[in-house]
């Protein structure tokens, strides 16, 4: 634990991954963790190593932001779901990571906060929203995150900081407390160095919880390492073209040399993707509906300590009808239904994290992609 609080006085300055820290309280669950070593007590999966929470997730007793000035000072009265797992297997809380306000965007920056830099070039954004996850763990400041992602925000910024990024199927990691528990689209997950150390934190937050009615049944020691495995003849879709987005060259240039590495493993790849009509759509309705829901009871008193991208989604959840909700929900059934059917075919689909490589700090979000 002193090694690892240490790596964060040298570099957490710089960087800004982490915005709140327990020193004290760490180092005492850490004594702790040893004695029960030297006791010979039975230890979890996760004893004794140092976690941090992404600020959108509630911590007991530890200041809980989401990124925002309007609650800058909240401290939660209970743990996340998330979190007393964590414990439970025996990792120790260290601190809190920065994220973008109520975790919008790919740039991880906020009022209360600042900005968070990334660890390989500090003139570039970091990504979002898990950012200061992402880079805590880049930089060596933990061996564990947790993180969330609705669009994107796990996998964003571990693309964007060279590490693991993982999201999980909804219900895999139950998620409590919710204001919308039945929400299929955001999930929590693991973030950490390497595939590995994913696998075994994942191992310690899924399985099922009667406090999440989506929550699957498997219970999580079912992704607990080795995870060696024979390649051979799997089938893998590889897109160049997903849902007809640009992306910038340099990012497919990097992804597209690696499809030789899949087919020394004895992986078949095969140039394919889903048809993802509506894709982008769909997203954008329900993302306004859930930021509505969450945050629309803000606005009215609030709305000039908002960032403006946290507006213009309640707004657009505001304008949200009965029934457009209902077309979108028809378009995503069938879009699901689509992507079921592709994937009958291929074990595996894979396309880029992200349409751009790390932008300049400055820029709140790309709006050309060349």
């Amino acid at each position: 634990m002193d090694a690892h609080l240490e790596r964060i006085s040298q570099v957490n300055p710089t960087l800004n991954a982490i915005v709140t820290l327990v020193t004290d309280t760490a180092r005492d669950k850490a004594r702790e963790a040893d004695v029960a070593i030297i006791r010979g007590d039975a230890v979890g999966p996760l004893h004794g190593l140092p976690v941090a929470h992404k600020d959108l997730t509630r911590t007991k007793g530890i200041r809980t932001t989401f990124g925002s000035k309007v609650f800058q000072d909240f401290v939660p009265d209970d743990d996340a779901l998330i979190v007393e797992r964590l414990r439970a297997a025996g990792a120790i809380t260290i601190g809190k990571t920065n994220t973008p306000e109520f975790g919008a965007g790919s740039q991880t920056f906020n009022e209360v906060f600042g900005s968070t830099l990334n660890p390989y070039d500090t003139s570039k954004t970091c990504g979002g929203s898990s950012g200061g996850a992402a880079v805590a763990l880049a930089s060596g400041m933990v061996p564990l995150a947790d993180g969330s992602d609705l669009g994107g925000s796990l996998r964003n910024p571990a693309s964007f900081c060279n590490v693991v990024g993982f999201r999980p199927s909804p219900g895999r990691v139950p998620i409590w407390p919710s204001q919308a528990s039945g929400f299929s689209m955001g999930v929590q997950g693991p973030m950490a160095r390497t595939v590995t150390d994913v696998a075994l934190m994942l191992s310690a937050i899924a399985g099922p919880s009667s406090r999440s009615p989506i929550s699957l049944p498997e219970p999580g020691n079912r992704f607990k390492p080795p995870l060696t495995r024979d390649f051979n003849g799997t089938t893998i879709a590889w897109t160049y073209n997903f849902a007809e987005l640009p992306f910038d060259p340099r990012v497919t240039t990097i992804v597209n040399a690696q499809r030789s590495t899949f087919e020394l493993l004895g992986c078949t790849t095969e140039e394919a993707e889903p048809d993802m009509a509506d894709a982008r759509g769909i997203f954008r309705c329900w993302r306004a509906w859930y930021f509505e829901l969450c945050y629309g009871s803000l606005l009215k008193e609030h709305r000039n300590r908002l960032k403006d991208t946290v507006v213009w989604n309640i707004e657009e959840g505001q304008r949200l009808t009965g029934p457009h909700l209902g077309k979108m929900e028809i378009k995503r059934t069938a879009l699901l239904e689509r992507f079921r059917r592709f994937m009958e075919h291929y074990e595996f689909l894979i396309l880029p994290v992200a349409q751009v490589p790390p932008f300049d700090i400055s820029i709140p979000y790309i709006t050309n992609i060349n």
